[in-house]
């Protein structure tokens, strides 16, 4: 048989002293050790908070009834204490306080100022200044770990926008002519932290943030594209973006570019790489081999803008250019990697690579979150209505009886000819010379100002500005009073990453105007049931129209 003999220390009746107890190897130690924890537990607390008087404890916990008189202090006290702190860090292991941060330096359980957690309106709150397209600013007020993703979804409830995931924060640097959007997941604060005192952040629609996603063979020309390991073979485009978002395989990116010299004016155009280890150019033509190649930047402590002002005040030699800046610059003209494309496809992709190659899945995951809420508040995805536009229901009154039209079809069928047979009303009341202050000629004129896809008496130039800016995807468009014709209209499209022009000329026929796309051959009576037609047909439009450009007031 196993004797264990263990000492306790043991207070009775006021007075301290050894123990020695003999036990058989079927005793559980375990249970003892804790038990001997707690008691040492219990005896500290009470040594410790002793003050004026000692109130000892028998061995059920029970306080005594007799009252003490108290003990003067004396050398058995501390005696006790040291007694009982070897006794403790002799039989139990030392383990370490696993939340220190909660502890000041006396070991209490008490939070210490410092220690308090950030985010409080007095040290974790920053100001923020977001400007729109027509140069107004709003300042807010955001925590330090907002993302760009929440703050655009705060303005877009402050300025009571639809929600449907295109909107984009935008760093612009006006005397560098920089710009570029924020990754969703970027925090604010640090971002701003980077800027300099005359950069600011913008607040606009950009519908090509994520398309790539989408449409990869457009973004990606398969000349453009190439494995590291395997020049001669290109990625299938089955598996283009798979091998983007892998780390484990080595796609590039090459092609030649306009790069400007640091400290001159000239632009020289010479053959880069752009792999997942920063972008490189090849000093001897096309040569890949390693002695020929010159690293330019790295992705990592890099960040790439769009030059907006390329030609004008850097000299670039077509209207495709795009710089990679430092983040820890001082925004100074010669820190910065200035490069042009050959045209706006090849931007693209240069451009969108380095994302996937600097962000990898973190993009993929930015691009899937609005989706994911989308599905989950599906029920909600509809336009937000006012509740008793919401209690309306779609009825038919052709018969005796009125009915309720229960079906989506029919319903969505009733709504349109009600449309329709409204635009015809208003037309027979004009002609017939009603007292409404607007007249059909009027009528026609005015009555698309306040749609989003309009934007008044702008150039052809400033058109190609506002496409440029939010994204040249297929399908975004705008529609403008023309130049050259003052009763004519200009649609402005996208398509294939071309901006195209198509005039909408007025057409009078027994005394009613009408507009039309294609000579006369389909007419519409205002420029709504215009786009509203050509956003479900095609018609003679390369595509169909599927996003308007919208202008937003803060």
């Amino acid at each position: 048989m196993c004797i264990v003999k263990i000492v306790l220390l043991i207070e009775h009746s006021g007075k301290t002293g050894y123990q020695s107890v003999r036990m058989s190897d079927d005793v559980d130690l375990e249970a003892l050790v804790n038990d001997m924890n707690s008691s040492l537990e219990s005896l500290y607390s009470s040594c410790s908070g002793q003050q004026t008087e000692s109130t000892p404890l028998l061995h059920n916990g029970q306080t005594s009834s007799s009252h003490v008189s108290p003990e003067p202090p004396s050398s058995s006290s501390s005696r006790l204490q040291e007694e009982e702190q070897q006794l403790r860090t002799s039989s139990l292991p030392a383990i370490p306080n696993p939340f220190p941060e909660l502890c000041s330096p006396a070991s209490s359980p008490v939070l210490s100022p410092g220690s308090l957690p950030p985010g409080e309106p007095s040290s974790g709150k920053y100001i923020v200044k977001i400007f729109s397209e027509d140069g107004m600013g709003k300042v807010v007020e955001i925590p330090a770990d907002m993302t760009a993703r929440d703050l655009c979804q705060l303005l877009v409830y402050k300025s009571h926008c639809v929600d449907d995931n295109s909107w984009a924060l935008v760093e612009h640097h006006p005397l560098l002519g920089l710009e570029r959007c924020l990754e969703d997941h970027e925090l604010v604060v640090q971002v701003q932290a980077s800027m300099n005192s005359d950069s600011r952040f913008l607040f606009r629609k950009n519908y090509a943030k994520y398309e790539f996603f989408r449409n990869p063979l457009t973004f990606f020309p398969e000349h453009m594209v190439a494995w590291c390991q395997e020049t001669n073979h290109t990625i299938p485009p089955s598996q283009l973006l798979q091998n983007f978002l892998a780390t484990s395989s080595c796609p590039e990116i090459q092609g030649h570019l306009y790069m400007k010299d640091v400290g001159r004016k000239s632009w020289k155009k010479v053959y880069m790489f752009l792999r997942r280890s920063g972008l490189y150019c090849s000093t001897k033509g096309t040569s890949k081999e390693p002695r020929h190649l010159q690293l330019l930047a790295d992705l990592e402590d890099s960040n790439i803008f769009t030059v907006i002002t390329g030609r004008k005040q850097h000299g670039a030699p077509t209207d495709y250019a795009f710089c990679i800046k430092p983040n820890k610059g001082r925004g100074e003209m010669k820190e910065l990697r200035m490069l042009c494309a050959e045209d706006e496809q090849s931007r693209t992709c240069w451009m969108t690579a380095f994302r996937l190659f600097k962000y990898g899945i973190v993009l993929y995951q930015n691009y899937k979150i609005p989706q994911q809420r989308k599905t989950l508040l599906s029920h909600f995805s509809a336009p937000v209505r006012s509740v008793s536009e919401n209690s309306l229901v779609a009825m038919d009154f052709s018969g005796r009886i009125g009915r309720v039209i229960d079906n989506p079809v029919e319903a969505q069928s009733a709504a349109m000819e009600e449309g329709h047979a409204w635009r015809k009303r208003s037309q027979r009341m004009n002609i017939l010379g009603s007292h409404s202050p607007l007249h059909h000629s009027s009528l026609s004129s005015v009555i698309h100002i306040a749609q989003l896809w309009f934007h008044g008496r702008i150039t052809r130039e400033e058109s190609h500005r506002i496409i440029h800016q939010q994204g040249q995807v297929d399908g975004l468009f705008l529609l403008r009073v023309s130049q050259s014709n003052p009763k004519a209209f200009v649609l402005t499209l996208c398509h294939h990453q071309k901006i195209k022009h198509f005039q909408i000329l007025p057409c009078e026929e027994d005394g009613q105007v009408f507009f039309s796309l294609d000579d006369g051959a389909t007419k519409f009576t205002d420029l709504i049931q215009l786009v509203e037609f050509y956003q479900l047909n095609r018609g003679v439009l390369p595509c169909k129209l599927k996003h308007p450009c919208t202008v937003v007031a803060l």
